[in-house]
């Protein structure tokens, strides 16, 4: 933070010694007065807008090739470009450094196998950062997680965020000087260094062999400590559409407790105070996360702005985070990677010790609040993929066909039930007729319920146990569409005409195959309690009401209800040839003839009084 002036000191002569020493009894006056009757301690306050809080606008696009020769450290007793009266009393404050900027703009890339990034001396910035091993939205070119036309309205990845905004331009406009130019192999470090003479900014960047680096960042004002964040301000280069960026999210971990908030939650330019173990934010599948080195004393503004995009009138939300250290500052690790469970679990937060056996950044990858069913069927599915067969398509298959066939006993248990209850309707329905006549108020309609409750005990019948596959096999199926929906690894995974199983399917084979399987299933199953014509609506409103619901879900999920349709519909068929199938299309037949000749019977009536009103008004 700037330091605060005294705005009573003056800046040279013109008064007298008598008019100085009043003017001196007076301030000291004022000054003792002002401590006897003031608060204690002063009380650092903090100011959050959204139009100052965001970072500043980034460089433009560096040069294309990096300068040959490296600009030295040019000793200059040029002051500041600050206003004049700022800049004297700064210049009396403490004395001048020596002016260390860059003579142009230049470009050092350092690439080790997993991601190659691009930095800008223009503020000591990413201007680019791709990772390897991912490619973008068209799969065409490998993925650059800057997103473009954020960062150029609301800053680079790696920029500095003060509460100033003017000193915050001037961090991230200036030209650092780089200790080195054109391209870097990792492990190794790279430093950006500035100075005007009184602002003084140091970036220290290592890279290992993994997706974390280390950033120390250190700068000074008039000598003093100058309060800087280090940020990922504006999202992700994979955010294209307005449902990439609902995605978004940031992300904390406090007290070993991880917790994240989407865009109507986060306040522009929040400030919060530590501990952190690690904050940062991230999209469906990728993430920014820095891990202090000193957790107890981080700090954390969040960022939330408004970008209008292509082919979309309403503009999308992007986030965006820094963090810093409460005594001025930055020593952090960050990860810039996929949210991919073996690599996050992989990446701790600093521990007080100092070592890095602090909570893994794992939680970033948030399966919400079926994670309890939606984890492990990931981790099941990761293991079909590893050791069964190498690919995602056939590993949804082969994990649906364990999970169908591991569900047949509670399928046969729900049609036993079925059968049970229908053979007792007939008494059931008797003991309904018995207490027809008695309104729903009526205590003697408690008499029903327990005749019924005992007519279904003495029979063995749950009236439950039809409930029972529904309540295991819905969770199941939502577990599914979470763990399908969030996991990287099914992002532009390729099974036949699909290339990618995370996207709905193009052609729509799947939806419309989809929707003949569970007419089928609908059709083959018998329903002995249900009306017939109801039964034929639900056959044909049910598998189309579903169908819709798929035709712009996931193709992997699709993929999985479809498959398990085609073995639901092999197993009826199979279960319709037993005994217990059998009896049940027996009954239903018979249900159906009764209604029908029910219909009829009435029909007949209907028809027959109409007769007798017709002679009647003959007559």
């Amino acid at each position: 933070m700037a330091e605060i002036h005294n705005p009573n000191q003056s800046g040279g002569g013109g008064q007298d010694s008598r008019t100085l020493l009043i003017f001196a009894i007076v301030f000291v006056a004022l000054y003792f007065g002002m401590r006897s009757f003031g608060p204690k301690k002063p009380v650092e306050t903090r100011q959050s807008t959204t139009s100052s809080s965001s970072p500043a606008p980034a460089p433009t696009a560096p040069a294309a090739a990096p300068s040959s020769a490296q600009p030295a450290a040019a000793p200059s007793t040029a002051p500041s470009t600050a206003p004049g009266k700022k800049t004297a009393r700064r210049s009396k404050a403490a004395p001048p450094t020596p002016a260390i900027a860059a003579a142009k703009e230049s470009t050092t890339v350092v690439e080790n196998d997993l991601y190659r990034i691009t930095f800008s001396n223009r503020g000591g910035q990413a201007v680019s950062w791709i990772l390897k091993s991912f490619k973008d939205d068209a799969a065409v070119k490998p993925l650059d997680l800057v997103n473009k036309p954020a960062a150029e309205k609301f800053g680079y990845p790696l920029s500095l965020w003060t509460n100033d905004p003017a000193v915050r331009e001037k961090l991230n406009q200036a030209l650092y000087v780089p200790s080195a130019t054109g391209t870097l192999e990792a492990p190794g470090s790279l430093t950006f260094t500035y100075s005007d003479g009184g602002l003084t900014v140091k970036k220290i960047y290592t890279f290992s062999t993994s997706y974390v680096m280390h950033a120390k960042v250190t700068a000074t004002e008039d000598g003093k400590p100058l309060s800087v964040q280090l940020a990922w301000p504006a999202g992700f280069g994979d955010q294209e559409t307005p449902a990439d960026y609902s995605q978004s999210r940031t992300n904390i971990m406090q007290s070993g407790k991880a917790a994240d908030q989407a865009a109507k939650k986060v306040t522009d330019g929040g400030v919060q105070e530590g501990p952190f173990d690690w904050a940062g934010a991230s999209d469906l599948y990728f993430g920014a996360i820095f891990l202090p080195d000193a957790p107890a004393h981080t700090t954390v503004v969040s960022f939330k702005n408004s970008l209008s995009i292509p082919h979309d009138s309403k503009p999308v939300t992007v986030l965006g985070a820094a963090v810093g250290s409460q005594d001025g500052g930055v020593k952090s690790r960050l990860f810039v990677g996929p949210k991919k469970i073996s690599v996050l679990s992989s990446v701790h937060a600093t521990a007080q010790g100092g070592a890095e056996t602090g909570p893994s950044i794992e939680p970033v990858l948030n399966f919400g609040f079926w994670g309890f069913i939606a984890k492990p069927l990931f981790l099941l599915l990761l293991w079909v993929h590893d050791h069964v067969v190498a690919n995602w398509g056939w590993a949804i298959l082969f994990l649906t066909l364990v999970i169908t066939m591991a569900m047949l006993p509670t399928r046969i248990k729900m049609m036993r039930s079925s059968l049970k209850m229908q053979r007792i309707q007939p008494e059931m329905t008797a003991i309904k007729e018995k207490y027809k006549k008695y309104k729903t108020s009526d205590p003697r309609r408690a008499d029903m319920n327990k005749e019924i409750f005992d007519l279904q005990k003495r029979e063995g019948v749950n009236m439950f146990g039809g409930c029972l596959p529904m309540l295991i096999q819905y969770p199941l199926l939502y577990g599914f569409y979470k763990m399908l929906e969030i996991v990287i690894e099914l992002r532009q995974a390729h099974w036949y005409w699909l290339h990618n199983l995370a996207a709905p399917d193009p052609l729509h084979i799947l939806p419309l195959f989809f929707i003949v399987t569970m007419f089928l299933v609908q059709y083959l199953t018998p329903s002995p309690g249900m009306d017939p014509t109801q039964q034929k609506m639900m056959a044909f409103t049910m598998p189309l009401f579903f169908g819709f619901m798929t035709w712009n879900l996931g193709s992997g999920l699709t993929l999985y209800w479809a498959f398990s349709n085609v073995i639901n519909i092999a197993q009826q068929a199979v279960m319709n040839r037993t005994s217990m199938g059998r009896q049940m299309r027996e009954i239903a037949a018979k249900r159906a003839a009764k209604k029908a000749g029910h219909r009829l019977g009435k029909r007949s009536s209907v028809r027959a009084q109409r007769g007798n009103t017709e002679v009647g008004e003959r007559r």
